[in-house]
């Protein structure tokens, strides 16, 4: 009697990825300036603010939902994988902050 033998692929590591997007990658709009006029000190807050918030959300996503298991080396892996630059100290205590008061 004959029987079929059974194949299966690696699963693809890049699908349980939590920081991988789950709609197909589309352009990034292109920023728009901002505003001329504001102290230096503004602008760099305004920045930290808008990286604490895409590292935030990028690790809720990822199911890190308390801020004691959001470590400085976990939210700087999380930026690589992003692509994004590594966040300070500070940036850091701001995601933490933000996944206190996002639950």
């Amino acid at each position: 009697m004959a029987v079929a033998a059974v194949t299966t692929k690696p699963l693809d590591p890049t699908l349980h990825d939590p920081f991988r997007p789950m709609l197909p990658f589309t352009a990034p709009t292109p920023k728009k300036a901002l505003p001329p006029g504001r102290p230096r000190e503004w602008y760099i807050a305004h920045n930290r603010r808008l990286k604490a918030m895409r590292l935030t959300i990028a690790l809720l996503d990822s199911g890190v939902y308390q801020p004691s298991s959001a470590s400085n080396h976990r939210i700087r892996r999380a930026a690589e994988r992003l692509g994004i630059h590594p966040p300070s100290d500070l940036t850091c205590r701001m995601v933490r902050t933000l996944i206190r008061y996002g639950r």
